[in-house]
């Protein structure tokens, strides 16, 4: 038992030290107070920047954009201890119309490309009211990667997807998804409702594949748990005060059921307007750590 322990602190410790760090949260004038709970970023980078001509065509991206846009921007709530409101999932739409501070309105997700993590946060922070604690990011390697570490997330489309851009045609009904098409799924809008889909597909499947992280069948196995750790190492990316632990502690939240949302949103076209009244009531709960309002449930996609 005590060389059991031991094996997990080293492990622990490596794992903490391997991390790949940047600074993503800073203090400014307008920065929103603290709330309840644990509020992260969550941010999937379409960069192809590490990518070999090779692997571009085996995960079909595409060619190089450079350091790339946020191609998934995700808020979760973990509620503080003791609270009895589920951990809740916010999609924001990456065409959302804010202000980005020192640009002025534009897409959230160019707030990425103008000032990397740091002036997104500030974007995200002033644009929801909310103050963020922690910070993750990861590519489109990474996440492809992490997903094989972890030996497939089950996913279940209710249609057939036949996405050549997106590298993916998966059949309907319930299927183990590798790496390779785990990224095209999550990526693909040849759907009925194209972004709206997508976002509902990229919570889902977050959901799934954190579940599997923390499943017995990871867990329990070495062949898996090490592979695992070794692969969110390397492809995920954290705030330059974010440890170790803060993320199992964001893996052990997702363990059970959660609530998902996107920002309720009044007009999409080329850009998303966001309904103000009730997406303030949706930040605002996630304040306090109160249960998603039923109007914002209402106003789903």
């Amino acid at each position: 038992m005590l060389v059991f322990v031991a094996g997990v602190v080293a492990v622990g410790y490596w794992a903490d030290t391997s991390l790949q760090r940047v600074p993503a949260l800073a203090d400014y004038p307008e920065r929103p107070a603290a709330g309840a709970g644990t509020t992260w970023l969550l941010v999937g980078s379409d960069s192809r920047q590490h990518l070999t001509p090779g692997q571009q065509a085996e995960l079909a991206t595409g060619g190089d954009l450079g350091t790339g846009r946020t191609d998934t921007i995700l808020l979760v709530h973990v509620p503080s201890f003791g609270s009895s409101t589920p951990t809740t999932m916010v999609s924001i739409p990456r065409d959302s119309l804010v202000e980005i501070p020192g640009y002025g309105s534009d897409k959230i997700n160019a707030a990425f490309v103008l000032g990397g993590p740091l002036l997104l946060t500030q974007t995200v922070e002033q644009a929801t009211g909310l103050r963020l604690d922690h910070y993750g990011e990861i590519d489109f390697e990474g996440f492809a990667r992490l997903v094989d570490a972890v030996g497939g997330v089950t996913m279940c489309p209710p249609e057939p997807i036949d996405d050549p851009l997106a590298g993916i045609n998966l059949p309907a009904g319930c299927q183990k998804l590798n790496g390779r098409n785990a990224l095209g799924y999550v990526r693909t809008r040849a759907t009925p409702r194209a972004d709206l889909d997508r976002m509902v597909n990229q919570r889902a499947f977050m959901t799934a594949l954190l579940h599997r992280a923390v499943s017995p069948a990871v867990l329990l196995n070495p062949l898996r748990w090490y592979p695992m750790a070794h692969a969110a190492t390397g492809a995920v990316t954290v705030g330059e005060h974010d440890h170790i632990w803060h993320l199992a502690r964001l893996l052990w939240s997702m363990r059970g059921d959660i609530t998902t949302a996107t920002v309720p949103i009044a007009e999409a076209g080329s850009y998303v307007v966001w309904d103000d009244e009730v997406a303030g009531q949706l930040f605002a709960a996630l304040r306090t750590d109160a249960p998603v309002p039923q109007a914002v449930l209402d106003a789903q996609p």
